[in-house]
């Protein structure tokens, strides 16, 4: 395994761990892979990442890397896309340590896995340098708007039942700081998009099941260990199914996925021009006349 990089460019010194990822790993690796039900999230992430590779004009990737997402529906999937060759899994460790050589791949994909990621910047960094220049990255996870409700009815019944908060669901990141991540981590032509997913659950209960079936149930080194108290769950229940009623009594649900796109730097990339360095004028493009700030257009 290759050492720790060194991720100066993430800002210095590692931010504190946020998540415990031993648990989360855990968790992922126990997933409820036989239930449909748990694989739909990733179902729809590995959809978006592979139409995101057919939308890149004239490129093949003869030497590609999934950062394991803990679920084995990734590997198949990637390594039949006609533009994908050789696949090399890596898993992204409880330390958040890539495996990688540098410079030896034309592809990296990290698997819905962003959001659990203590320091994002750096597991970006450590796949960029793990890609030859002009190799391309795809990273997708869980946006801000998943699952709204469920954490305002969860925040609200705890205040009113116990007169606190406790961390319940983990924290999700707005898709423009998402995309800052591309920018901060050294990649070109940064690309961020999301996708959202409504579905709905016969109860709340069944939609806790299910995340905890995904492996994505809270894992927050700040969580609070006590099982959550019958009072405090009926509450956020009812709250819950108040504000997102669906058809048939059941309860709405919403998850946004996120996927991130960007490109090693390289030396053939469309470049930047330096302000004030154009040698055309907008005004001639268009056919117009140009006139000075604040002149009004004659009538």
């Amino acid at each position: 395994m290759s050492q720790p990089p060194d991720l100066s460019a993430a800002g210095g010194a590692q931010p504190p761990a946020l998540f415990d990822r031993a648990l989360w790993l855990a968790r992922r690796a126990r997933r409820a892979l036989p239930r449909p039900e748990a694989r739909f999230l990733h179902e729809a992430a590995i959809e978006g990442v592979l139409d995101r590779l057919s939308m890149v004009a004239d490129r093949t990737f003869p030497k590609a890397a999934l950062v394991w997402p803990g679920a084995p529906e990734w590997a198949p999937a990637l390594a039949a896309h006609p533009r994908v060759g050789a696949l090399e899994t890596a898993p992204l460790t409880a330390e958040e340590v890539l495996p990688l050589a540098p410079g030896g791949f034309d592809l990296a994909v990290l698997g819905f896995t962003l959001h659990w990621a203590n320091d994002p910047v750096g597991v970006l960094i450590q796949m960029r340098r793990a890609l030859k220049p002009d190799g391309l990255l795809i990273a997708c996870g869980l946006g801000g708007a998943t699952l709204a409700e469920l954490r305002e009815a969860l925040a609200e019944a705890e205040a009113a039942t116990t007169g606190g908060l406790s961390p319940r669901i983990s924290p999700m990141g707005e898709i423009r700081a998402m995309g800052a991540l591309l920018q901060r981590a050294g990649l070109a032509m940064p690309v961020a998009d999301v996708d959202r997913i409504e579905t709905s659950y016969a109860d709340s209960l069944a939609l806790m099941r299910e995340l905890r079936a995904m492996g994505e149930a809270n894992a927050l080194h700040a969580r609070n260990r006590a099982p959550l108290r019958r009072e405090l769950l009926a509450r956020a229940c009812a709250i819950h199914a108040e504000r997102r009623p669906a058809e048939g009594g059941r309860v709405a649900a919403a998850f946004e996925i996120v996927t991130l796109t960007g490109w090693a730097p390289g030396p053939d990339q469309p470049q930047a021009r330096r302000p004030g360095s154009a040698v055309a004028r907008l005004a001639d493009a268009l056919g117009t006349t140009e006139r000075p700030t604040g002149d009004k257009p004659p009538r």
